[in-house]
C-alpha cells in the first residue's frame, strides 16, 4: 500500500519483524518429523542458523563447535583473530573497557594491519578440527585475499557490506570487485550481501550469489540506520527478496537461498522471518550469549571500528548457557533465546509445515499488538516477553 508523503512524494509502507504474525491452518505436524535442513552452497546443514562473522561471536572454537552441532559461524576474515597471533588480551580488553572509551580502543586495536599467513592459519585451523570453514571479508577483502581464502580450503565465502550492490561507481584508480567474476573464477561457493531490495538481490543472484544475505540496519549493535538514514524493515526486506529468488528460479532452474541477516533475538523472530521467505538466518547477539562466545558477554557491530565512521556499537547480551543450550536445548529461559531449533520445529508443526518451503507459505498477518496484547504483568514484573 503507498502513501503520500508529500505533494511530491509517495512512499511505500514497509513492516518488521514485531509488527506481524504468524496464523495457523487447517492441520498440525508432529514437530518431531519436521524438516528444516539447509543446502548453502553445497553445504547441508540441519539446522538453518548461521552465527554472524563478528568478533564477539565466531572464533576458531565457535566455528568447529557449531559445525559439529548442525549448524555454521563465520569467521571474519577483517578482525582480531587475523590481525593478532594471540587476540584473547584484545578480546578481554574490549569486553572490560568503560563505553566512553570503547570507540578509540576499537579503532586502535583494529589499526592493525591483516596478516594473510594468519587467514591461512585460521582457516587450517578451523579444518583440521573437523568443523565448516566459513569465512567473510568486504569487496576489499575479497579483492586482496580471494587466492589465499581459497588456497588455505575455505569451504564458502561470504562477501558482506553495509550496502553491495553489482553496479559500484568510484575513483577510476581505485580497484573495484566485480562480483560475476569473483563468483565465476573463485572455486569455492560466495554468499553475498547484504541488500533489502527485490532488484538488488536478483542481480546478485544472477551475478551467481551461491545465497543472498538480507537485512541493513536492524542488528543489535548496528547503528548505520541511526548514522546513514538506509534501510528496510525486515519482514518487507526478506519478502521482496525472496520474492526475486522464486523468479530468478523460475527463471534459470537455479535456488539461491535467501538469509535474514539482523534484527533476530529470539525463536519466534526466526520463525517469521521464514514465513517471510527466508530459508536461513544469520545471528549474531543470541550466539554472543554462550559461554563459549569470544566476546564474553559483549557483542558489537563490524562497522563500529571504522576510522572514519563507526556504524555500530558495544552492547552487554550477558552469557546465559552453553553454546548447545543456545541451539538444540533444553531451554532453561522462557524468553524464547534457548532451543532455537526447537522454536523452530515446534512453530512449524503448529502451523502444520513439514518443511521450510511450506514453512514460506504460511499466512502472515500485521499485528502491531502482538508483543504486548495481555502481557502487562510480565511487562510490569519483567519476566518472560517483558525483559
Amino acid at each position: 500500500m503507498n502513501v503520500q508523503l508529500g505533494r511530491n512524494k509517495v512512499v511505500r509502507r514497509a513492516y518488521g519483524i514485531d509488527e506481524i504474525a504468524l496464523v495457523p491452518g487447517g492441520r498440525t505436524v508432529d514437530p518431531e518429523i519436521t524438516d528444516t535442513s539447509l543446502n548453502i552452497g553445497g553445504i547441508d546443514l540441519e539446522i538453518p542458523i548461521i552465527a554472524s562473522a563478528m568478533d564477539g561471536v565466531v572464533d576458531v572454537e565457535i566455528a568447529v563447535a557449531l559445525s559439529k552441532l548442525g549448524s555454521l559461524g563465520v569467521l571474519n576474515l577483517e578482525g582480531v583473530q587475523t590481525r593478532y597471533e594471540d587476540p584473547l588480551p584484545l578480546l578481554r580488553k574490549i569486553a572490560s573497557t568503560d563505553k566512553d572509551e570503547f570507540v578509540p580502543l576499537m579503532q586502535e586495536i583494529y589499526s592493525q594491519p591483516i596478516k594473510e599467513e594468519l587467514i591461512t592459519r585460521r582457516i587450517e585451523e578451523i579444518k583440521s578440527r573437523g568443523g565448516i570453514a566459513a569465512v567473510s571479508g568486504t569487496p576489499i577483502a575479497a579483492i586482496n585475499f580471494r587466492e589465499a581464502i581459497a588456497k588455505a580450503g575455505a569451504d564458502i565465502f561470504f562477501v558482506q557490506a553495509t550496502v553491495v550492490s553489482t553496479e559500484h561507481i568510484g575513483p577510476s584508480s581505485r580497484v573495484k570487485l566485480d562480483l560475476n567474476e569473483l563468483c565465476e573464477e573463485m572455486e569455492i561457493p560466495v554468499v553475498i550481501g547484504n541488500c533489502v531490495t527485490y532488484e538488488v538481490a536478483l542481480q546478485l543472484m544472477r551475478a551467481g550469489a551461491a545465497g543472498i544475505m538480507v537485512g541493513i540496519g536492524p542488528g543489535a549493535a548496528c547503528t548505520s540506520r541511526g548514522v546513514l538514514g538506509v534501510g528496510v524493515p525486515q519482514a518487507t526486506a526478506v519478502a521482496d527478496c525472496a520474492a526475486a529468488r522464486d523468479d530468478f528460479e523460475k527463471e534459470t532452474g537455479a535456488y539461491v537461498p535467501i538469509i535474514a541477516d539482523g534484527g533476530i533475538v529470539t525463536g519466534g523472530d526466526i520463525c517469521k522471518c521464514i514465513a517471510c521467505g527466508a530459508d536461513a538466518v544469520m545471528i549474531g547477539s543470541p550466539i554472543a550469549r554462550a559461554k563459549e562466545a569470544p566476546g564474553r558477554g559483549f557483542h558489537w557491530g563490524m562497522a563500529t571500528p571504522s576510522p572514519i565512521l563507526p556504524r555500530g556499537t558495544r552492547i552487554k547480551v550477558g552469557s546465559t548457557g552453553s553454546l548447545e543450550r543456545i541451539l538444540r536445548g533444553p531451554a532453561l529461559l522462557d524468553d524464547g533465546t534457548h532451543n532455537l531449533l526447537g522454536a523452530i520445529k515446534t512453530s512449524m508443526g503448529t502451523l502444520g509445515a513439514r518443511t521450510i518451503k511450506e514453512m514460506q507459505q504460511v499466512e502472515v498477518v500485521v499485528a502491531p499488538s502482538l508483543l504486548t496484547e495481555g502481557k502487562v504483568y510480565q511487562k510490569a514484573q519483567q519476566l518472560g516477553m517483558g525483559k
